[in-house]
This record gives C-alpha cells, structure tokens and sequence, in this order.
C-alpha cells in the first residue's frame, strides 16, 4: 500500500479464496515456470470482491489529481470501472483495436485535452505494459502522472515507471499478501518462501 494503513487482510484472503491467488507450477508467459499465480479476472465473477476492491482502488485514486480515470483492457477494465462507480470519477479507456467504422475512436468515454488521467489496471510486473498504455492517453492530450494497481508484484515495475516520471499507487504488494496468508495459516511457509525467492530472483529492476 501506499500509506501506513494496515494491510486489508479480509481481501487478501478473499482473493486466495475464489482463487486469485494461487500457489503450484504455472508456466508464465516469458517461458519460466513460477511457485504462483495471480489471475485477478476471476474478480468478475464475484460481485462483493469486485465492489471492495473498487472502494479500495477509488480511495487510491482520492490521493491522485484525477478528472477522469482510464481503465486498461481487458483485465484492468472492470476493476476501473468499480473504482469509478465507488468513486464517482469518470471514465475512460483505449481500445485495443481501432475500428474501421463508426466513430473510429481510440479512446472511449468523454474527455477534453488537458485533463488529468489516473490509470488502473489490475496488476503491474516489470511496468512495460502500462507504458503502452499511456502513450494513446496522452498523445490524446491527457496528462498522466499516476496509476493504481490492485497488486504490485515488486518485480521493477514502480521503479520503471518512476524513472519516466510517473507515481505508482498499489493497493496490495505481493509480499504483504504472502505475509498476510502466511500469518493466517492459509499457506504453508515453505511455500511461501519460495514466492519470496522467487520474486528476488525474477526482479527486473
């Protein structure tokens, strides 16, 4: 978290309960195989989790200068969405694909150039792709100078963000949802320490 508020341990245990969390052999995108997985899409199909961590992301974003928030597609959507019905701010986000036809929008919802965006998303690792996302935010003649995450997974992502000028706000940090399932006897610590090791070793910054 950004302040230093205690760790909202009901949601922790939440989210390894539908199964947001896990821990086992789950081979990642880049090839390597990791003792866990966060697979937050699974949000959607639980509407009190979804509401809660809309509040939570919405409180992230009061500590922001934010005429608008954009969400990121696809997973960062719903969460962005939550957080502006919690928060009362509007929306907008970039589509991923330009359609030929229509309004041939890249970016929907209503915005004037000039105004401040905050941008959510579900999760950030390394920060590259939330740089993509940026680009037709402001290219629009948004200003971007924070995002909020539901979980930094501490792997160089705020740190490469930071070094572009721009804040992260994270509601959750991997480790503290280690901490916080090992203190509630929910995961085996050895277990955990190899998360723990395993997020060390995979560190990009």
């Amino acid at each position: 978290m950004t302040s230093g508020a205690a760790e909202p341990a009901g949601l922790v245990r939440r989210l390894f309960e539908i199964g947001a969390i896990r821990f086992g052999e789950f081979v990642l995108k880049s090839g390597i195989t990791s003792p866990f997985y966060i697979d937050l899409r699974v949000v959607i199909s639980y509407p009190p989790v979804l509401a809660e961590i809309g509040r939570r992301l919405a409180a992230e974003v009061g500590g922001c200068r934010a005429d608008r928030i954009a969400g990121i597609p696809y997973a960062g959507l719903p969460l962005a969405v939550a957080a502006s019905l919690a928060g009362g701010v509007p929306l907008v986000y970039v589509r991923r694909e330009v359609k030929s036809y229509g309004t041939k929008r890249q970016i929907e919802g209503l915005f004037q150039a000039g105004e401040h965006v905050v941008v959510i998303d579900d999760i950030v690792t390394d920060g590259a792709s939330k740089l993509e996302a940026i680009e037709p935010l402001e290219a629009a003649g948004l200003v971007v100078r924070d995002l909020v995450v539901l979980i930094d997974r501490q792997q160089g992502g705020r740190e490469r963000l930071a070094a572009k000028g721009y804040a992260l706000r994270a509601v959750l940090t991997v480790s503290a949802c280690f901490d916080e399932l090992e203190r509630q006897g929910l995961v085996a610590r050895p277990v955990v320490a190899a998360a723990r090791a395993f997020v060390e070793a995979t560190r990009f910054a």
